[in-house]
């Protein structure tokens, strides 16, 4: 007999990737079968996801995993970054191609919201941090446009809600998912209608929440049939990448901080129930779900986009640096010199990320980093910073010390952030586990059917299966003082306007 086998595709804001995850001896073995890029399309003024394009890279991929594969296939999975959306029309015709949520479209829309109905309303509704790309920010753009593509729409779904209709043919919303896009109400547990018609934004588009791990049916027919994979059950998994993550933290103590590092950080706790305070808002701390209803408790953060940004305007110049290059410059040179806020808003747009960097500099009158290794160690001593902060933040606000930090996703491959984060948090740091999003997106599914009897013993099957090196805090007292620094830095120029 064939060992049994899941699918998993975990569609990333940069690149996506097909995985088979294979359960043998109480292991997990993961087996990248196709990966391809994602980026982002202008036309005219916008930036749009080229949708098709991923959904032919996705369909590509499971057909090579059922050609290469010596295994059966129990189910498939989908997982993607969270808060954008497609709509589709009466019909179930997908009505154009998702906005990108760096796209413009939201730029003032908070403000404007913020007229209807007060910031402090917003948060007391959703729970969720105060953010221009959100979902509530994007339809709230449309309705005051007078989209005529909202006017038809049927059905609001995000990204990986609208794989899985294009899997099943099931039009839901899957629960983390949903947790992303301020239009959830985390206490009454469904869609915060007051707040969407206070808007203008039309509620009936908003589908039933589903938990995560609810098997939604098999392929549909068209979809079995074009790539032979007859009855495979598609399950609605943790549907954002960081819930899909943070399942499969290996987690051992009962107190500890997690970190997704990637083109965004995700830092936060797992909690009960939500947290919503004045407080809270005021840290711009988050709640979103995570699998089995618990509260993802957090703080998104512009993580090494700025560090991608700047990699990829040298490699236009037909320089490039592999991640051990780029931390052999960083480490060479000199220790705590220029730093920037990663939450400010200019860093959030793509383009000249390395003039945007030296602006902050020149603004807040630092020496201005010129150097390649300059540029790459401020930005990675200042997520680390920024890391510091929110691990602040998140011990006030819950009222207790979390000793230990879990750094996951693609950033833990970065050895010396890794390293800087243990230093500037006083912490220590547990790093692996690069794929954990599709690591968690296969122990969800191998729940679902009855595979794996609970998270508890899918965390235990991921110890076995993938070690994690450890960090402990060097130089404390020098990271200390820098981080005084920094916070006056952040201070002076929180949230500076895009030059």
């Amino acid at each position: 007999m064939k060992p049994l086998s899941c699918l998993a595709v975990d569609l990333g804001a940069a690149s996506g990737r097909v995985i088979t995850g294979t359960l043998t001896g109480r292991k997990l073995q993961l087996n990248e079968i196709h990966r391809f890029s994602n980026r982002g399309v202008h036309l005219g003024q916008h930036l749009y996801w080229d949708i098709l394009r991923l959904w032919t890279e996705v369909k590509g991929g499971l057909w090579q995993a059922r050609n290469q594969s010596a295994c059966d296939f129990g189910s498939i999975g989908l997982d993607s970054w969270g808060v954008d959306f497609g709509l589709l029309d009466a019909a179930g015709s997908l009505i154009a191609n998702p906005s990108h949520y760096r796209d413009n479209r939201t730029d003032g829309m908070m403000d404007a919201v913020f007229d209807v109905v007060s910031a402090e309303e917003v948060f007391s509704k959703t729970g969720n941090q105060l953010m221009q790309i959100n979902s509530l920010y994007q339809l709230f753009s449309m309705a005051k446009s007078g989209s005529p593509a909202l006017s038809i729409a049927k059905a609001f779904l995000n990204i990986p809600d609208l794989f899985n209709y294009f899997l099943s043919g099931e039009r839901t919303s899957e629960f983390s998912i949903a947790s992303t896009t301020q239009c959830y109400d985390p206490l009454e547990q469904t869609w915060a209608i007051d707040l969407l018609s206070s808007l203008g934004i039309p509620t009936h588009i908003f589908r039933e929440i589903l938990p995560s791990g609810t098997v939604l049916g098999p392929l549909q027919n068209s979809v079995a049939a074009e790539l032979g994979l007859n009855n495979l059950p598609v399950v609605a998994v943790a549907g954002h990448d960081t819930a899909s993550a943070v399942a499969a933290i290996p987690v051992q103590e009962e107190d500890y901080i997690y970190l997704s590092s990637g083109t965004w950080s995700l830092m936060g706790v797992e909690l009960d129930a939500p947290n919503i305070s004045p407080a809270v808002m005021e840290a711009e701390i988050t709640n979103e779900g995570g699998y089995g209803g618990t509260t993802r408790f957090l703080r998104n953060i512009v993580g090494l986009w700025i560090l991608q940004e700047c990699l990829r305007e040298w490699s236009l110049t037909g320089v490039e640096y592999d991640y051990d290059t780029m931390n052999q410059m960083a480490g060479s040179a000199p220790a705590f010199g220029p730093l920037v806020n990663p939450g400010d808003k200019r860093f959030l747009s793509p383009g000249n990320m390395v003039q945007k960097i030296q602006s902050f500099c020149r603004q807040t009158g630092q020496e201005v980093p010129v150097e390649k290794g300059v540029i790459v160690r401020c930005i990675l001593e200042s997520l680390a910073m920024e890391y510091r902060w929110v691990a602040d933040q998140i011990d006030r606000l819950t009222g207790k010390e979390h000793p230990v930090v879990y750094i996951i996703g693609g950033g833990s491959r970065n050895q010396l952030l890794n390293q800087f984060t243990a230093n500037a948090t006083d912490k220590k740091v547990f790093a692996g586990l690069e794929e954990a999003t599709a690591a968690g997106n296969i122990l969800v599914q191998a729940i679902a059917i009855g595979e794996i009897a609970s998270l508890t013993e899918g965390r235990e099957i991921i110890r076995k299966s993938f070690p994690m090196t450890p960090y402990e805090p060097k130089d404390t007292a020098d990271w200390e003082n820098a981080y005084v620094r920094y916070l006056e830095l952040r201070n002076l120029a929180p949230h500076s306007a895009t030059e």
